[in-house]
């Protein structure tokens, strides 16, 4: 028999088991490291209230995994579509807000935190 390598986490399904319709957003934090935060969001139909924007001290990498949302970002005319497999970066200070999600099936959502200090940026 294998012995368990210790530190290692259970194997872990982000897409099930899913919490179940409620009054906000489910967050989940998988992963903390000096600098980075890794959470899993789902989302029942919820948005950002009217004229609230997130405007965060940490970058944003975001990557759709389940559902359909609706991004705006601040200056831009259009929101934002990401559908399953969408992904994208949010330098920190994007003013930004989640202008629709899915109601009839959940959103799932990966998102990465990191900290400025680490000089995140997207690689093309």
């Amino acid at each position: 028999m294998a012995e368990k390598t210790t530190g290692i986490a259970p194997t872990a399904n982000l897409l099930s088991p899913l919490p179940a319709p409620g009054a906000g957003e489910s967050i989940e934090t998988l992963l903390k490291a000096d600098g980075i935060r890794v959470e899993r969001i789902v989302s029942h139909g919820q948005a950002s209230p009217p004229g609230f924007w997130y405007d965060q001290d940490d970058a944003e990498w975001v990557l759709v995994m389940q559902g359909r949302a609706r991004l705006a970002i601040e200056g831009e005319a259009e929101d934002r579509a990401l559908g399953p497999g969408d992904s994208l970066f949010l330098p920190a200070h994007c003013r930004h807000r989640v202008a629709w999600t899915q109601p009839d099936q959940p959103t799932v959502w990966l998102t990465i935190f990191i900290a400025v200090r680490l000089s995140p940026k997207p690689v093309a």
